[in-house]
């Protein structure tokens, strides 16, 4: 695993003493050629470059694993619902931009969307990413479920927990979990809807809910919901722990409710803005489609560099 971070480094040296040479070489003979070449190559060095850089930020024992994200809707109502389901469709679209593969785990249906969805998604460094995106998203539109065409601000929670590997102990007591099966409902054909397959665990001494019904066999459920409850405890364990430290007061209120930390405008203006970086685009539609790397990015160089981050969640963008 180290020899991956460091090997692409060395081969960035090389480059760039080969560019050096390069340049050199045009500077003396003028060739317009070799100058539109030495352009490229700067260019294509210059991407592997800030993509290490990212990489570099992935440091946590954990962000190199695969990751849960839930999303639930909050206040809203239908608009809620309709903005989880936005979001889960924008979260499906990334992933599907970096060539990762994606399962839904579970799923609320509600009217107008999804009352919650809990998605799996494999690949490179998903939790190292996806980690950036815990908190309250607030969109602002004019609701199309309003007969009288008002703008409407909605809110949805997104939580992420990484998938663990066996390296990763978690120590879950019989004793401390309850088991409860139950019938899955919506689409998956008539054996899913008539045999109790869905499971869900509660575990007792935190409180922690985690449900799989998306499985035919309810074998497979539980191992679901277990990796599931394991990545939650895995957590909750770790944040009661920096809580001790002191160091838990900020996240805390980066996540709970009515501390958004992203703002999506569609009326009367378009815009998304992330009010712990201040960064920010106009373009709402290729966010939505996916687009959401400079966001990840600049949390990233933020905490890395330890730059304060912005705490204007609750004010009009």
């Amino acid at each position: 695993m180290l020899k991956n971070r460091i090997e692409p480094w060395k081969e960035l040296i090389k480059t760039m003493d080969d560019l050096e040479a390069t340049y050199e070489l045009a500077e003396e003979s003028r060739d317009a050629e070799l100058e539109t070449e030495l352009i490229s190559e700067y260019e294509a060095a210059k991407a592997k470059y800030e993509k290490q850089s990212i990489l570099n930020l992935l440091s946590d024992e954990v962000d190199k694993n695969d990751a849960f994200l839930t999303i639930h809707a909050g206040a809203g109502g239908t608009e809620a619902c309709d903005w989880t389901q936005m979001l889960c469709r924008m979260y499906m679209r990334w992933a599907e931009r970096r060539g990762y593969k994606v399962e839904t785990v579970d799923e609320l249906e509600a009217e107008g969307g999804l009352k919650s969805v809990t998605l799996q998604i494999s690949g490179e460094y998903v939790y190292g990413y996806l980690k950036c995106e815990a908190g309250i998203h607030r969109l602002v539109r004019i609701s199309p479920f309003d007969a009288n065409a008002r703008r409407h601000t909605s809110f949805s929670s997104v939580y992420v927990f990484p998938v663990l590997d066996d390296s990763i102990e978690v120590e879950i007591r019989p004793e401390d979990l309850r088991v409860d099966t139950y019938r899955s409902g919506g689409a998956g054909g008539q054996h899913v809807n008539k045999t109790d397959s869905a499971v869900r665990f509660t575990h007792i001494p935190t409180g922690i809910v985690v449900a799989c019904q998306t499985e035919r066999s309810q074998i497979m459920n539980r191992q679901t919901a277990m990796s599931m409850l394991k990545a939650r405890l895995y957590e909750y364990y770790k944040a009661e722990k920096e809580k001790e430290n002191s160091k838990f007061a900020q996240e805390k209120k980066d996540i709970s409710w009515g501390n958004q930390i992203r703002s999506y405008v569609f009326q009367p203006y378009t815009m998304v803005k992330d009010h712990r970086t201040k960064y920010e685009v106009g373009n709402i539609q290729s966010v939505m489609d996916g687009n959401i790397d400079p966001f990840l990015e600049a949390y990233l160089s933020a905490k890395w560099k330890g730059l304060p981050m912005g705490d204007d969640g609750d004010d009009e963008v």
